[in-house]
């Protein structure tokens, strides 16, 4: 069963039961699902459902269904309940996690909650909550495994038999000094099949990649993609060792970066809730609806400008779009393209200039290719060839000109720390709408009228 079917298999049997008021059944019910599960079933609630169904929770896994659920709805949740139960909800979760959960409160429900915890708990979370949620010293787990290089492999296997648990996705030890100043790593398989005398030093491993804590994550998720990682030690700029970044957690990052170009394409909030007040969610589109209506505008006022040559010749009404929207569809594939070498560092300063002129070299012979095609179909359907020739030539201008926005523009805003995914598409839009209509409306009122 595909987990959308499973997902919407458990909300109907939820709801069942909440109408029923079988709150018992519920209860039983909820202790069977996996807390990722119920985390999505939450998120799929209508609000008033999903307070209901948030008290019939068995308290000891509503901290590992907090780390699942998206912020909207964990905030919403947290909110009902006191910072102390809130504390001992997270209790046991990795210091990532928890710090992920009070990154997205607000700054004094979460220093409420940061004074509920255990002195042990708060340091681990104080030390990832130091970092930018954006760089690995936010995405960093601080539970690790560490052994000194001068021991023997039989001492490191019987200090490992006393511990009473293992951290999540644990695949290998750190090697540290003294001063915990990182040297290397001993993967689990090579303890096991090491000689029981065998120095540490001599059977760790010198080549793994160390993550700086002050690194983005866009560099944690290249490193973990190249090397094929399951772990990796975090340190600071002078090598001392902070923590671990684990491949779970680089998973969610390449899940919520999807989901962030995904949903600001479309001008929305990559955490927004389904189910969030009709208000809200008004006010969190309008801006986006308004900036659009402004580039429309701009869009009908190049079109205003040839009035009087659209009623002299109405076939151009009918054909102006086709010019309009291949501009914007081969525009889009330049930006999507440049995004997604922007976001695996395949694009930068070193290469942007070629991949620009690589986007407007396909847009030109694309332009001329479908310039022929368009001009071929407007000459027979309106029996008018200088018609054709007119749309082929407008064509051909505006896909270079996506091509060369298409690529440029992405480039351009990271450059000033503006984010692509958000702005692109709707620059992109209005030059390639703008384009269009004045080559081909500008290029009719020269030769047609």
């Amino acid at each position: 069963m595909s987990k959308n079917n499973r997902n919407q298999e458990l909300l109907r049997d939820i709801q069942v039961l909440l109408e029923s008021n079988e709150i018992q059944e519920l209860r039983d019910l909820l202790v069977t699902i996996h807390p990722s599960e119920i985390a999505d079933v939450l998120e799929s609630s209508a609000k008033a459902d999903r307070h209901r169904i948030w008290v019939c929770i068995d308290p000891n896994v509503e901290g590992e269904i907090l780390s699942y659920a998206n912020t909207s709805v964990r905030n919403s949740l947290v909110q009902q309940m006191e910072p102390a139960e809130v504390a001992s909800a997270t209790n046991f979760l990795d210091s990532d996690d928890m710090a992920d959960i009070l990154q997205d409160l607000p700054e004094e429900m979460a220093d409420e909650i940061l004074l509920s915890m255990d002195e042990q708990n708060r340091q681990r979370v104080s030390v990832v909550l130091n970092f930018p949620p954006d760089t690995a010293g936010g995405l960093m787990n601080i539970d690790t495994v560490t052994v000194r290089s001068d021991v023997d492999a039989d001492v490191v296997l019987r200090y490992m038999r006393r511990l009473k648990e293992m951290p999540d996705n644990f695949d290998q030890l750190f090697v540290v000094d003294r001063g915990d100043v990182f040297l290397g790593v001993l993967p689990l398989t090579t303890l096991v099949l090491a000689q029981p005398h065998a120095k540490i030093k001599d059977i760790m491993a010198t080549d793994q990649p160390v993550i700086w804590a002050d690194s983005d994550i866009s560099e944690v998720v290249t490193i973990f993609e190249q090397r094929d990682l399951i772990s990796s030690p975090v340190t600071d700029r002078s090598g001392k060792l902070l923590g671990r970044i684990t491949i779970d957690d680089v998973v969610d990052v390449i899940r919520e970066q999807s989901d962030h170009s995904l949903m600001l394409a479309a001008g929305l909030d990559d955490e927004s809730d389904v189910f969030a007040p009709i208000l809200t969610t008004t006010r969190q589109r309008s801006l986006w609806l308004a900036v659009n209506l402004g580039t429309a505008l701009s869009a009908a006022w190049v079109i205003g400008l040839f009035e009087a040559t659209i009623k002299e010749l109405v076939a151009l009404a009918v054909l102006m779009p086709i010019v309009a929207s291949m501009g914007g569809i081969a525009g889009n594939q330049s930006l999507t393209i440049v995004l997604r070498g922007l976001v695996l560092g395949h694009v930068g300063d070193t290469n942007a200039r070629a991949v620009i002129w690589h986007e407007v070299g396909v847009g030109l012979l694309n332009g001329f290719i479908w310039a022929i095609v368009v001009a071929v179909v407007a000459a027979l359907w309106f029996d008018n060839f200088g018609l054709g020739a007119v749309i082929g030539c407008a064509m051909v201008l505006n896909l270079l000109t996506a091509g060369l926005f298409g690529a440029s523009i992405p480039v351009l805003l990271k450059k000033i720390n503006v984010d692509p995914a958000l702005a692109g598409g709707v620059v992109l839009t209005t030059v390639t709408d703008i384009v269009g209509f004045l080559a081909f409306l500008g290029l009719a009122s020269q030769f047609l009228v």
